[in-house]
């Protein structure tokens, strides 16, 4: 199962028919849930906030309608919808198989009680939308510091090099192993936007499933 939160003045009625979200859940035999936020949006800038809650409820009301795998339910989201994720994940993480975020942090300095089992996070050095979190001396690492720093990474991670899904993007790919699970970094250069296939091919790696566009 993906729950997926929506952008800035979106709708779920958009990401049920968005190709590169819901046509990687189709294709993949995973249940998609694309709540509404109020007002179009999320709150996710601080702990104090009721849609983390609400997030919850939405998948224990899909429970009672259809046979969720509880070891495989993921998080998702991109822009504000991403911080969003995350702030489930910093909240309500303990449940949470992998967070998969498209463009959009938390404060890297956030405390967070909980944690997913695993972090794929994207983001473009050229968003200036949710702009990319440089670190200390333009640092590319720096996006998914928070995750690193809760989850006991070590080190300054393995670079898996380049690599791609279609001719259009190229990412390059940063993985660390840590004590309470795993953190993926993919960084490319361009700016605000969901890659082609990088949701469906996320999610191909973590069911175990070959790697296939779309």
């Amino acid at each position: 199962m993906l729950l997926h939160f929506h952008g800035w003045m979106r709708q779920g009625t958009l990401i049920v028919k968005h190709g590169r979200i819901s046509g990687a859940t189709r294709r993949r035999g995973v249940l998609l849930l694309a709540p509404n936020g109020r007002g179009k949006t999320w709150d996710f800038w601080s702990d104090q906030t009721d849609d983390v809650a609400f997030a919850a409820a939405v998948i224990e009301d899909a429970a009672k309608r259809y046979p969720i795998d509880r070891s495989r339910i993921y998080v998702s989201g991109y822009s504000y919808g991403s911080a969003m994720a995350w702030r489930y994940a910093c909240e309500n993480g303990d449940g949470v198989a992998a967070l998969i975020a498209v463009s959009g942090t938390l404060r890297q300095s956030e405390t967070c009680p909980q944690a997913p089992a695993a972090v794929r996070h994207v983001h473009g050095t050229s968003d200036r939308v949710m702009d990319f979190p440089f670190g200390p001396d333009g640092q590319t690492t720096w996006p998914v510091k928070l995750w690193r720093d809760r989850m006991g990474c070590a080190g300054p991670g393995t670079e898996a090099g380049q690599w791609s899904i279609t001719r259009h993007d190229t990412f390059r790919r940063t993985t660390w192993a840590c004590a309470e699970g795993d953190v993926t970094l993919d960084v490319h250069p361009r700016g605000h936007f969901i890659p082609r296939g990088w949701i469906a091919r996320q999610l191909d790696e973590l069911l175990g499933r070959a790697a296939s566009y779309p």
